[in-house]
């Protein structure tokens, strides 16, 4: 069961009338005080503890179904550690503030530093367990046989390498592992500086398993989530309008623009040797505007499917195709995850606030992290690499720029503009060539016939004519109108800030749907981001 499966639109309707029906005779706890300061009568109306608890076994009850469709196997895993981490944040909270409690009150100044110095020091530890056993979890599914061939290679050890073989061929990540542990990670981290942990598991298990964004983000807090389930209100006409608006918007972007266009891009990349140059190069543009139609249709589908059940979850991206820097690119491409990695990495190392070496090498290490982070391949690795060598480059033109006034004048005018845009998305779309082919050699590959290279004649047929019955003319076409499109969305969204009203988003719905159901391609390609 996928997010565009009818099956799921089933259960998604299902679960958002139990979810809200358990509710609907809900006792409430009457607040009434006789007068306030004004000499009005105030009352409150609260639903009670026993309702919401009912609503998060729900909750739960439909996650591990949801994931259960895709990989039943790996529910009990889940479980664990949601468990584990439930409880080593309780003990670092415990530990962090074991030296509050009245027995200490009448320690000498001195006895007073040394045990906040032994609360805070076992805190410490217990903080990198646990981000030790979260890093280690992933390693293990994720970047093991990885890192066996990295060592066959390296050191000449053939049984590495059929070791690696052997795992590689038996273990499967569990879907969402990169996002679980990330959530995991942040949960932990915000603990140890301040935010208190919550003593309810049940709670902290409705967080992490809930299933929209339980595969692939976006990536929240703790906090921000469970503060919105209590005060959480049944939806009203518009909010379900905008929810249902945002899957539709979801739906068209993923099964009309980015499987089709995924379509021609597997046909090119899965046959470098027959491709020309011109298909080369559309391939990438197809790329990264499939790659981004993709996760941006998944992340509107999720938004959608949580505001049904009165969540707000995060934004994850914001018109990052028409950004005139690298850095604001990663300000408003997958932002929960550049969040993430400002919040959690970046600012622990230093951040900018030591010398400019010391905020490129943050940089760079971060981005390199990112790539890492997003699969066990050398491409992925390099990819990285790049961003955080373009990051850096981005922060000493800043820094030049600040010294030579025409230099930063020259990034204000229109010509400076266009060229900065023209140099970021280039330099973007090119490094996503290292992230659709991991395997440097294929990309490589790419990179040494971008020119002069001539197209087999019956692959032009084969793909252009027989697969999408079109020219290569044709498709060119169709991507220029994709582009002005979403220049005039860009235009009109962040420009003139018009959004349509939600009576005419729920008359455009069904239209959605239908549009989605006749033109979609049969079958539908997986969602990129699952694989991370």
């Amino acid at each position: 069961m996928n997010f565009l499966d009818p099956l799921y639109g089933l259960f998604l309707f299902i679960f958002v009338w139990i979810y809200w029906y358990c509710g609907r005779f809900r006792p409430v706890v009457k607040l009434d005080f006789s007068q306030n300061e004004s000499g009005s009568r105030l009352s409150d109306d609260l639903p009670s503890e026993s309702t919401q608890n009912i609503r998060l076994w729900i909750l739960c009850g439909a996650s591990l179904l949801f994931y259960g469709f895709l990989q039943i196997e790996y529910i009990p895993l889940l479980l664990l550690m949601t468990f584990l981490n439930f409880q080593l944040g309780k003990a670092m909270e415990t530990r962090s503030r074991g030296c509050f409690q009245p027995k200490y009150s009448r320690l000498s100044d001195r006895e007073w530093e040394q045990m906040q110095q032994v609360w805070s020091s076992r805190a410490t530890q217990l903080l990198i367990f646990g981000i030790g056993l979260n890093v280690i979890l992933l390693l293990g599914f994720k970047y093991l046989p990885f890192l066996l061939e990295t060592i066959a290679v390296v050191l000449d050890f053939p049984v590495a390498n059929q070791s690696a073989n052997w795992i590689g061929d038996r273990l499967i990540a569990p879907l969402g592992i990169s996002f679980f542990t990330f959530e995991c990670i942040a949960y932990l981290v915000d603990i140890y500086r301040g935010a208190p942990a919550t003593r309810d598991f049940l709670k902290f298990s409705g967080y992490k398993l809930f299933f929209p964004k339980l595969i692939s983000g976006p990536i929240t807090r703790f906090h921000h989530f469970i503060n919105q389930f209590q005060e959480i209100k049944y939806p009203s006409p518009e909010q379900f309008s905008e929810g249902a608006w945002s899957i539709a918007c979801g739906a068209v972007k993923k099964a009309l623009i980015a499987d089709r266009l995924g379509i021609y891009v597997d046909l090119c990349f899965g046959n470098l040797e027959r491709a020309g140059s011109g298909d080369l190069w559309l391939a990438t543009l197809a790329y990264g505007l499939q790659l981004y139609f993709d996760f941006s249709g998944y992340v509107d589908i999720v938004r959608g499917s949580a505001m049904f059940l009165g969540f707000n979850l995060p934004e994850n991206f914001d018109f990052p195709y028409f950004t005139t820097s690298i850095a604001s690119f990663w300000r408003r491409w997958h932002m929960t995850l550049g969040d993430w990695l400002r919040n959690y990495l970046y600012f622990p190392l230093g951040g900018s606030r030591k010398s400019l070496q010391r905020t490129c090498f943050n940089l760079f290490i971060i981005m390199l992290i990112a790539g890492i982070w997003h699969g066990a391949a050398w491409g992925f690795i390099l990819w990285g690499g790049l961003h955080g060598f373009a990051l850096v480059i981005h922060r000493l033109i800043e820094v030049q720029s600040k010294r030579n006034r025409t230099l930063e004048t020259w990034w204000t005018t229109i010509p400076g503009t266009i060229s900065a845009w023209l140099t970021t998305q280039i330099f973007v779309f090119l490094a996503w060539i290292f992230f659709r082919l991991p395997n440097i050699q294929d990309a490589l590959f790419v990179f040494n016939h971008f020119f002069g290279r001539m197209g087999d004649v019956q692959f032009t047929q084969k793909v252009y004519y027989d697969v999408l019955g079109m020219g290569r003319s044709d498709l060119i076409l169709l991507i220029a109108i994709l582009v002005v499109n979403m220049a005039i969305a860009y235009f009109i969204q962040r420009g003139l800030r018009l959004q349509l009203n939600w009576n005419l988003k729920l008359i455009l719905v069904p239209l959605c749907f239908l549009i989605v159901w006749i033109l979609a391609p049969e079958g539908g390609l997986r969602y990129i981001y699952f694989d991370f």
